[in-house]
């Protein structure tokens, strides 16, 4: 309303640009023109409620529809009682008075038709407050163009989470249709939204081609659609078109902080930007070699844009996850780690995923128990839907011998990301580190309903029947493991342990010399080795092993106060001195 009076009373709008970016800039940033300026004979008065109703601050724009027609009435008052006094002795009223009190009282009533409307829209129209983003789809048919397709939708994602009032479905959910048909009233059902967005991706050299949809699933209706043409370089300004209509469509009332959030980009530099985008790309894939391009893509985005402080963060979450999924040893990833997490928080403190990533790497191979739940803490309270951080704060309490705590953690991930595999087939970490192993094998169970091929499932549920002395079934998960993940060092460690607890030891022996041979050509962990040894009962070169690892400053040892697996070593005057040395909180 404050857009139309500021027309009326200059001839011109307050917020101006050749392109929808500079005007949405020109609304969150600048300050229109003093009315003054424009026109001389706008009445003061006139320009303050004008200029009241644009403040970008919502808390500093008038409170109610009443408030603002008590000054348009109080304005038209003081301009009829300024023109009787002078009518009555027979002088004529200047134009401009005559003509001020005509637009005060037009005002008037348009503000009445005005908000009459607007309470009309709301009832036929109400705000929209759920929403999923689905995977666009590479109508390019070039593989190598597929990081666009998946990373502008989890781009989008990603800024709509940051709005307080709106619901939006995980990446996990909605990736899951990726690659499928997708029926958007069927799909708005199964993942519980009103509004589902989907969208395709053609590009061609430097020419981009974007074409949206957005479905209101309860009315069976469009509700916005946009094809968009532009270069390559303009992705971000796209974006962030796009993120501005979804609100718009939805009927979001944003403050003027929100409409910041919306806003911000994380770079200006779009050659960055698409480097990040390839990085997330191969980062979601999660195997070694997608973890190296992943390195690569991250750097390079930081190259072309040394204040990058989310390629910082996603380059520190690789180098935490490298050794886990058979990289290099923990001295040459964790302190790469917590130098690209303390970068990316030197340059936004308030990044959730950076100070995430400091955590892990504070509890994994510093083992500085105290500043790790800090930086989790710190972490969940910038982003309390981060999923990831409540899955891993969850490690920290099962680590610590919180147990309830640890499972509540992991039940909030999986609340947040029901359809994540790794976070379903975690929910049965707690629970056996807790040595309740029936429910671990419950909870694994399930999770290999939602996909029966993904390897780390296997290996957590095997971990559990061994403790329940199910030895063969303990086995076939083991060996379903180390086929579905091309045998990683760890599922082969756990078969070794599984044949040595089951009796069957030179089987046992055997994935030892396996081990040592693998050991000759990557990084294994020393972890590993103490596994089979204390199955077969070699209690010494197990404790020896254990000592390498700590020496190593090996994650896995961050579980050694509570590892099932290793509770045959626990009355041994040697493992009680690690376990004090590795300075667990009481």
């Amino acid at each position: 309303f404050g857009v139309v009076l500021y027309q009326m009373a200059t001839g011109r709008l307050p917020f101006t640009g050749s392109t929808s970016a500079l005007i949405f800039n020109a609304i969150l940033n600048q300050t229109p023109t003093s009315l003054v300026r424009l026109n001389p004979d706008c009445p003061a008065e006139l320009e303050r409620i004008i200029r009241k109703s644009l403040e970008k601050d919502r808390g500093r724009r008038y409170q109610s529809a009443k408030e603002l027609l008590i000054d348009l009435k109080n304005l038209k008052r003081d301009s009829d009682s300024g023109r009787a006094p002078a009518e009555a002795i027979g002088i004529k009223q200047p134009p401009l008075a005559r003509r001020w009190g005509f637009y005060a009282a037009l005002t008037a009533v348009l503000f009445v038709l005005a908000t009459s409307l607007y309470l009309y829209l709301e009832r036929g129209g109400e705000r929209i407050v759920s929403i999923a983003v689905m995977p666009f789809v590479n109508a390019s048919g070039d593989p190598n163009t597929e990081y666009l397709s998946d990373g502008i939708p989890e781009s989008l994602i990603n800024n709509l989470t940051q709005l307080p009032n709106l619901r939006v479905v995980p990446r996990s959910m909605t990736f899951r249709y990726k690659g499928k048909e997708i029926d958007t009233q069927k799909a708005g059902k199964d993942l519980n939204v009103r509004a589902v967005l989907t969208g395709r991706v053609v590009q061609r050299g430097d020419n981009l081609s974007i074409q949206t949809e957005l479905v209101d699933v309860e009315r069976v209706s469009q509700m916005w659609g946009e094809q968009y043409n532009r270069k390559l370089a303009d992705v971000l300004a796209v974006q962030e078109e796009i993120a501005r209509e979804i609100a718009g469509k939805l009927r979001l009332r944003l403050s003027g902080e929100e409409q910041k959030r919306l806003g911000k980009r994380p770079t200006e530099n779009s050659e960055a930007y698409q480097l990040y985008l390839k990085g997330l790309y191969h980062w979601n894939k999660r195997t070694l070699e997608s973890l190296e391009k992943s390195v690569d893509d991250f750097e390079a985005a930081i190259k072309k844009d040394p204040t990058y402080a989310l390629a910082y963060a996603g380059l520190a979450d690789c180098y935490n996850a490298f050794t886990f999924w058979g990289g290099p040893s923990p001295d040459q990833t964790f302190p790469r780690a917590k130098a690209a997490a303390l970068k990316a928080l030197e340059l936004d403190e308030k990044l959730a995923e950076a100070h995430n990533s400091l955590a892990y790497s504070a509890m994994s191979y510093e083992w500085d128990w105290q500043e790790a739940e800090r930086e989790f803490k710190r972490a969940l309270a910038l982003d309390p839907n981060y999923a990831t951080a409540h899955r891993w704060y969850s490690q920290y309490l099962v680590a610590t011998m919180r147990f309830e705590e640890a499972i509540a953690e992991m039940k909030r991930a999986q609340e947040l990301e029901p359809l994540s595999l790794v976070i379903n087939a975690e929910m049965g970490w707690p629970l056996f580190y807790a040595r309740r192993f029936d429910e671990a094998i419950k909870v694994n169970r399930k999770a290999l309903d939602l996909e029966p091929n993904f390897a780390y499932t296997h290996y957590l549920l095997g971990m559990a029947y061994l403790k329940k002395q199910m030895f063969e079934e303990g086995i076939n998960e083991v060996q379903k493991a180390i086929s579905l993940s091309e045998g990683q060092p760890r599922n082969i460690a756990l078969l070794g342990y599984a044949y040595a607890v089951a009796g069957r030891r030179e089987q046992a022996l055997k994935t030892l010399e396996e081990l040592a041979g693998l050991s000759r050509k990557r990084y294994v962990s020393p972890y590993y080795f103490a596994l089979i040894h204390a199955g077969v009962g070699d209690h010494n070169q197990a404790l020896n092993w254990l000592e390498k690892a700590y020496e190593a400053r090996e994650e896995l040892l961050t579980n050694l106060k509570v590892d099932p697996l290793l509770d045959p070593l626990r009355s041994d005057a040697r493992f009680q001195d690690l376990v004090h040395r590795m300075n667990f909180p009481p």
